[in-house]
């Protein structure tokens, strides 16, 4: 994507192109939206607001009735702006028999899937093409991919876009998107972490991982973990203040994706206050402090995790 905003201050950061999340009404639009699908042009008001607009079309029945189940009707039927990344019935139709029926009846999971279809201000197709991710009223962002003529948000295609409401904004997808866990949960359901959450636990950093974020997190296996000298694991967990110093400088602020590095060195400061150098190499190779990432940019709701086959270990003043 050729907008971003600069997660680093530093210009050798900013000359390796560490970019984080962009806001919607920070990006200008473009000339043209190039290969987004095409509006319906029956379905397009400016005189409903976004509710009547979607139950007018009379493909999103289940949507509006999801809406009035989470009580959040008269939210989309307010000032506003929002946009709404709207599931057709097909899509809801496309998940597991008996999730519909389920989600109407847990009213706090519905409203965190639904919330996480709504960007808050008007964005336009024009500008979801310039964005890597859009910031949900949920609190995580949904990926936005573009590629082949085609918008994708998360694992949903973007079937139809800029339908106009009074208070926003709809673009149509096909799939009900599901926001991510967050960093601890995505490292803890991965199963081969289980020596960093123990840790991160020790260390009283779950809350802080869980938060809002964004996050880069540089994340040890548990192999890295079992090439440290026997016992190390076992003493770092009894001493919070130099475990917290290890955790934190495996951290920086923001989401960075690997695609975002150039080739090259740069050093770039950890959220435990010392820097870190992180190499690219021409063949698409990153390293962190000589540890190398064996898997990039697994993604969760408030950042993104790389694995790294090391502990890296800030050196003491």
């Amino acid at each position: 994507m050729k907008h971003f905003l600069l997660i680093l201050a530093l210009a050798a950061v900013a000359a390796l192109g560490f970019v984080s999340p962009s806001q919607a009404d920070e990006i200008p639009a473009t000339p043209s939206c190039g290969g987004c699908p095409s509006t319906s042009a029956g379905m397009t008001t400016a005189s409903k607001d976004i509710v009547d607009t979607a139950v007018g079309a009379g493909s999103f029945k289940t949507l509006a009735k999801a809406l009035q189940a989470a009580d959040l009707i008269q939210t989309l039927k307010g000032k506003g702006p929002f946009t709404v990344f709207a599931p057709t019935d097909a899509a809801f139709a496309a998940l597991p028999e008996g999730t519909v029926a389920a989600l109407l009846k847990d009213k706090v999971a519905l409203t965190k899937i639904l919330t996480y279809h709504v960007v808050a201000g008007k964005v336009p197709a024009s500008k979801v093409v310039g964005l890597d991710w859009a910031p949900t009223v949920n609190g995580s962002a949904a990926r936005v991919v573009v590629a082949d003529g085609k918008v994708m948000i998360d694992d949903a295609n973007v079937v139809k876009t800029d339908i106009q409401a009074s208070n926003g904004i709809i673009h149509v997808i096909d799939r009900v998107i599901l926001p991510r866990k967050d960093i601890v949960d995505t490292a803890a359901k991965a199963g081969s972490f289980k020596t960093l959450v123990t840790a991160v636990k020790a260390a009283g950093l779950v809350a802080t991982l869980k938060g809002k974020g964004p996050f880069t997190v540089f994340a040890p296996a548990d192999a890295a973990f079992a090439k440290l000298p026997k016992g190390t694991v076992g003493s770092l967990v009894k001493n919070k203040a130099l475990l917290t110093s290890i955790l934190t400088y495996h951290v920086i602020s923001g989401r960075v994706l690997s695609k975002d590095l150039k080739v090259g060195t740069v050093e770039v400061k950890t959220v435990e206050g010392r820097t870190v150098l992180v190499t690219k190499g021409r063949d698409g190779s990153v390293s962190i402090n000589g540890a190398k990432v064996t898997s990039a940019d697994v993604l969760a709701g408030n950042g993104v995790i790389h694995v790294i086959d090391t502990v890296i270990t800030p050196k003491q003043p």
